[in-house]
């Protein structure tokens, strides 16, 4: 007969309810994460794709073909509202960062409506679907891998800032060589983003559990991977999408 005053009786079951409790949570908060995520990519591509078919996509250039202020405004805008909520974070209030990400995502559905000009509808919705298809084994792996990530983050960061100055460099060289290697570069670094910040943001919980924080953590996480996803979906669109021209 177990002895009820036995320490090794009594913690055992305490530990199980305790480690069943973090488990439920985890998935609470993840399945939060990736709610706001899909949320934000689907208002994205609904805007993007009424605001192509309404032809108020060209309302961002000019007569000449260049872009102009509207234009630049629906381009640069998504920058500043990422920068708000990076830097301001700790400062904003979770439902402040959450209608940030609301205005983050119809802001870049009007960016991206361009590329309803340059690809085909079918192209755009075959590198979609593939992109979400990678996004999902990625983000998969980087959830249940019990290998640790995070050396990996530094090389990734370096490689990110490296395809931006490329990019720029190739603003002035129009390569079609150098933009090649730019977008597999791109595809595979934020391929491993991807999973590295899902393994982060999987990490995060456990600091945040039980305090105001969890709400901004699922906020923020769920901008993360939406930049991921945006960006792969962009850099194969580069390698595969088929031009109208």
């Amino acid at each position: 007969m177990a002895n009820w005053s036995d320490p090794r009786t009594s913690a055992a079951p305490y530990a199980g309810v305790q480690a069943d409790a973090r488990d439920a949570g985890l998935r609470s908060y993840m399945l939060s994460v990736y709610n706001y995520m899909a949320s934000g990519v689907l208002l994205t591509g609904i805007v993007s794709l009424l605001f192509a078919k309404s032809g108020w996509v060209y309302s961002m250039f000019s007569e000449t073909g260049q872009m102009n202020a509207l234009g630049w405004v629906a381009m640069l805008a998504p920058l500043g509202i990422v920068m708000v909520m990076s830097f301001g974070q700790g400062r904003l209030s979770t439902v402040a960062l959450q209608g940030l990400f609301w205005a983050y995502s119809l802001l870049m559905g009007v960016s991206l409506s361009f590329i309803f000009l340059v690809y085909t509808d079918t192209s755009i919705a075959q590198v979609f679907f593939a992109t979400a298809a990678g996004f999902a084994g990625l983000s998969l792996w980087g959830y249940t891998t019990k290998r640790d990530l995070s050396g990996f983050g530094t090389f990734l960061i370096m490689g990110l800032v490296g395809i931006i100055v490329a990019s720029l460099i190739n603003l002035f060289l129009r390569s079609d060589g150098l933009s090649f290697v730019i977008s597999v570069a791109g595809v595979l670094i934020f391929a491993g983003l991807t999973a590295y910040d899902t393994q982060k943001i999987k990490s995060m919980y456990d600091y945040v559990r039980g305090t105001d924080m969890v709400g901004k953590t699922v906020i923020m996480g769920a901008l993360t991977l939406y930049l991921d996803f945006i960006n792969m979906f962009l850099f194969l669109l580069r390698l595969f999408g088929s031009s109208r021209n």
